[in-house]
């Protein structure tokens, strides 16, 4: 998910900035090789808390 996630919001933020330029490519790579460590951190510290909310807004309580 976070890869996924890291991919397609550092292309659109780069293609914001940046255009469809002939750097685009490298821009964009350089963008998601720091974005993915930290999109993957910020997952595996706030998973389990998302999930227990879920749980909950979705129960039939």
């Amino acid at each position: 998910m976070s890869f996924i996630l890291s991919l397609l919001m550092t292309c659109w933020v780069t293609w914001i900035n940046l255009g469809w330029s002939e750097s685009f490519i490298t821009h964009w790579s350089k963008a998601f090789v720091l974005a993915w460590p930290a999109a993957a951190l910020i997952a595996f510290i706030c998973g389990p808390e998302v999930q227990k909310l879920t749980q909950k807004i979705t129960s039939n309580k």
